[in-house]
């Protein structure tokens, strides 16, 4: 198709769009795969992005999205491992330190097999791309290879950009906006590896029960997370609702025995350099007691996940005995090693 052709479709796109119009999930997997295929500029691609910033991205749209990204993906089979991807959807505008990436570890220090799906970040300062690169982690999309890391570390990282071509095709322009985009709604949803667990974090609410809606229909096991004060984690700056297949409910830190902390307890510095400052020293049992109960608790939901029967007592202690039994740094050497 000509290019002229390609830009007068995407302009009937736009402004169907401006006039409040809704795209069908057809219509929305047909325009990632053309999107994929660098068929659209820029100029293209950073209006389509922004309409889905200044008005609610429907669970059609959502899943048409998903379906492509999906589709075209490089997948990867880890059918013999029961995986658990912990990941957020970023754009909370928060700051804070990589507290889903540390949750990784920590829940593979247990024993528990993690295939963990992210990407360089976009909108805040240190993305878990960002963090496992400055650690010298090389990232890959053969099966063999991180395989290999699932057998002798308990986790595996899937970049983003190498498994998804429609990623990397917007890549730029994300870079560019620095805000967050409908991109940063389906990350979580397209796991190349088809994980059988997965604890997700939203920014709002709505993203959350659009998650709810379409992961209901799997068979998975899930969680999806948002703090009622805006995080996509468990923050314990708040309470926060949690989505999962048997139903939904407000947890405070309180019903878990934990204290509230302030939101600067979880600031996670200006930088790569100051993130990964702070991602270490929690790593070596080193951190303040607000950065531990954050991350224990993240870990502790993330394993209860995976066995329905485990108590979140229960899985906490085994959160503390990879953390300060220094397993969950163990895991990160042996991932940047192999």
């Amino acid at each position: 198709m000509l290019r002229n052709d390609i830009g007068r479709i995407m302009k009937e796109i736009l402004n169907r769009l401006y006039n409040h119009e809704r795209l069908s999930k057809a219509e929305a997997t047909q325009i990632l795969k053309d999107i994929a295929a660098e068929k659209y500029n820029d100029a293209h691609l950073a209006s389509f992005m922004t309409v889905f910033m200044m008005r609610p991205i429907t669970a059609d749209e959502l899943s048409g999205f998903r379906n492509a990204l999906k589709e075209l993906s490089i997948k990867v089979d880890f059918s013999e491992y029961n995986t658990i991807d912990i990941v957020g959807t970023g754009g909370d505008g928060k700051d804070t330190f990589n507290i889903s990436t540390l949750t990784s570890f920590i829940v593979a220090g247990t024993g528990q097999k993690v295939a963990k799906h992210g990407n360089y970040s976009v909108s805040s300062q240190s993305g878990s791309s960002d963090m496992l690169e400055s650690f010298g982690y090389n990232f890959t999309n053969d099966e063999s290879v991180l395989k290999e890391h699932l057998e002798k570390a308990n986790i595996c990282f899937l970049h983003a950009p190498k498994f998804h071509p429609a990623m990397k095709a917007v890549g730029p322009t994300r870079k560019a906006l620095k805000l967050k985009t409908f991109f940063n709604m389906l990350g979580p949803l397209v796991n190349p590896s088809s994980p059988k667990n997965h604890m997700l974090g939203t920014f709002n609410l709505e993203i959350a029960r659009l998650y709810n809606y379409i992961l209901q229909e799997e068979n998975i096991n899930y969680g999806i997370i948002h703090a009622l004060d805006g995080y996509d984690e468990i923050s314990l700056t708040s309470g926060f609702k949690l989505f999962t297949k048997n139903g939904e409910q407000i947890i405070n830190p309180e019903d878990l025995g934990q204290k509230r902390i302030a939101q600067s307890a979880i600031f996670g510095g200006n930088n790569v350099a100051d993130a990964a400052k702070i991602f270490k020293t929690i790593l070596n049992g080193e951190g303040t007691e607000a950065q531990n109960n954050v991350v224990l608790t993240n870990a502790a939901f993330a394993l209860t996940i995976v066995d329905e029967t485990k108590s979140f007592e229960t899985a906490f202690e085994e959160a503390k005995d990879a953390l300060f039994g220094l397993k969950a740094k163990q895991t990160l050497e042996k991932l940047v090693s192999i």
